[in-house]
């Protein structure tokens, strides 16, 4: 593997990059005062209230809360995880990304190797395609694919082939030594190579940047495996890849749910009816990769299985990656369809208004859940309802903790009738739940006094979005030790971090914290607008500063005053009220700090 990308380049990076330009890229935009505008990517308007701030090099949405900066907003249009986001951001400015490793040359090597290995992949898939459409072969797999309802329009989204059946059609075209790197050959024990794929409709899987990855095959006829995928590769993961998430988000970005089937022929049948929202694990079980791949597109994923034995027994094996992967927001759905039908089949007896009925009657994962159990267990009995807590509790363990799975626990003591079933509850619930309130408090200490900002929340803000005031501050030497004040411990944090890694602005003072307890302050905070002009903001945060630390030592010497009348000090606190009262440093007026 290459190793990581250096925090300097990343920060390099986001000073280079213009966010108003990348994003005027993707959705055009429009100034409006010290700010450009447009209607919001991430969710449906009328009209926009989705900001861009060129100063800050932040984008924030007032509809829908959307918020970062330029790599949080190449994560969330462009569906990418963050390495990913860096490397499409560093393309957009036309330089490499470097990694931090020693066999950095290796790495390099193994890059050019997969752009080589991607244009492979591109050229195969266009060979296939042209198979498709010519010679005897191919007129009968085109024949095949029409009797099966496809039409050309589909193909022609899908990038539907044909595998000519011949043992060498690739190698007599391609060089073979990436042939075989791509998984498109296999190797005799002689050492002779021939094609893996032959004689099969060819259905290119393509990642969300629209790359081909690998390939399924099918055979025309009953002869088996009826399937044939490509191997695992460089560029093939099988256990983290779907089948039609390309071509669903080239449809709609943001789709209301995505249901989940079993077969690529599903995904283009159900396409061919205008239910542009399926997708198809490759050959495997749905694992928690996968769903938490599609939960980054959708709050809702239906699994569609049919309706036999084997169908309701996939149904069950999805359960321990589905409660894996749900959070609060998510949700999943089971629909388990007819005897004797598949999602292909059914949505042509049926049609699009009766398909698209069950996809929406589709049973909620909890009731699904504990009725398997109830069919399963006599819950009239002890014994039964024993069963139900130790057959259960292990699935329920599984929830991140969330509001969710503290119902499913109340549904689950409510079943057994258990009342000693809280001392399931553990210590992580209780961490969890501190946790979230210690943010919470951050925030309210922060929030605004009135209708005036805080001194404390102006002075935070201005850092945040100028990190150079943190020079201000070195200068002024301040003695922390016993001074406290709301929002002390983020203020710090800040000073800290700019100490540690010199951020040149907002965006990547930020970016600084991605995936921090504090990131929604840090966030909040680069959005606020405080209404200070470029001109003044030296002085405003000198003096929003001073008032803070004047109103801290104000309040700190108080408090050792009225302790060293009622309970007396120790050396450390009598030595810190010296060093106060020798500032000459008066208690508290009635002057409005």
């Amino acid at each position: 593997m290459s190793g990581r990308i250096p925090r300097e380049f990343i920060d390099d990076l986001l000073v280079r990059v213009d966010i108003v330009d990348l994003i005027d890229s993707h959705v055009p935009l429009k100034k409006t005062g010290n700010n450009f505008v447009a209607r919001c990517p991430f969710h449906a308007e009328k009209t926009p209230s989705f900001s861009v701030n060129r100063k800050k090099q932040f984008f924030h949405c007032f509809g829908c809360g959307a918020s970062g900066n330029a790599i949080s907003f190449l994560m969330e249009f462009s569906h990418l995880d963050f390495v990913e986001a860096v490397e499409d951001l560093a393309a957009f400015v036309g330089i490499d990304v470097p990694r931090e490793s020693v066999e950095y040359q290796s790495s390099k090597q193994k890059k050019e190797d997969s752009s080589e290995l991607y244009a492979l992949m591109e050229q195969v898939a266009g060979f296939y395609v042209e198979r498709l459409r010519s010679g005897v072969e191919g007129k009968i797999a085109a024949e095949y694919l029409k009797n099966r309802g496809v039409g050309g329009a589909s193909a022609s989204d899908f990038m539907l082939g044909y595998a000519p059946d011949e043992w060498q059609a690739l190698t007599a075209r391609f060089d073979s030594k990436l042939l075989l790197e791509a998984g498109l050959v296999v190797i005799k024990e002689g050492g002779q190579i021939y094609d893996r794929f032959r004689g099969r409709i060819m259905f290119p899987i393509r990642d969300r940047r629209a790359r081909i990855i690998g390939f399924g095959g099918r055979v025309l006829d009953n002869s088996l495996p009826k399937y044939l995928n490509s191997p695992e590769t460089s560029l093939f993961h099988k256990s983290r890849e779907v089948y039609g998430l390309y071509e669903l988000l080239a449809k709609n970005a943001k789709p209301q749910r995505i249901l989940i089937v079993e077969g690529y022929m599903d995904v283009i049948a159900l396409a061919q009816y205008g239910i542009h929202y399926a997708v198809a694990t490759l050959g495997t079980a749905a694992s928690q990769a996968h769903l938490d791949l599609l939960f980054r597109f959708c709050s809702e994923l239906v699994f569609c299985f049919d309706g036999d034995k084997a169908g309701r027994e996939a149904a069950w094996r999805a359960m321990e990656p589905a409660f894996s992967s749900l959070k609060d927001g998510r949700q999943i759905r089971i629909m388990l369809l007819p005897p004797n039908h598949d999602p292909d089949s059914l949505v042509r007896e049926e049609d699009v208004d009766g398909f698209v009925g069950r996809v929406q009657a589709a049973e909620t994962l909890s009731d699904y859940f504990f009725g398997h159990f109830s069919n399963e267990l006599n819950l009239s009995e002890i014994e039964g309802r024993a069963q139900l807590v130790s057959k259960a509790r292990p699935y329920l363990e599984k929830l991140p903790e969330s509001i969710f799975r503290e119902m499913m626990f109340a549904r689950l003591k409510e079943l057994s009738g258990w009342a000693n079933l809280d001392v399931f509850e553990n210590a992580a619930t209780l961490a969890s739940n501190q946790g979230l309130k210690q943010v919470r408090k951050a925030d309210r200490n922060l929030s605004q006094d009135g209708n005036r900002l805080s001194s404390a929340r102006v002075a935070v803000a201005l850092l945040v979005q100028n990190p150079r005031l943190a020079e201000l501050v070195e200068q002024r030497e301040i003695d922390w030790n016993g001074l406290d004040f709301p929002g002390a411990g983020l203020f710090r944090s800040i000073l800290q971090t700019i100490a540690d890694k010199n951020p040149v602005n907002a965006a990547v003072l930020v970016e600084c914290y991605r995936d921090a307890a504090e990131e929604k302050s840090i966030k909040a905070l680069a959005l606020l607008d405080s209404q200070v002009s470029d001109d003044k903001i030296d002085a405003v945060f000198c003096d929003s500063l001073d008032r803070l630390l004047n109103q801290a030592r104000e309040s700190a010497l108080t408090r050792l005053l009225n302790k060293g009348k009622t309970n007396g000090l120790d050396a450390q606190e009598k030595e810190l009220l010296r060093k106060m009262l020798a500032t000459k440093i008066m208690v508290p007026s009635s002057r409005n700090l």
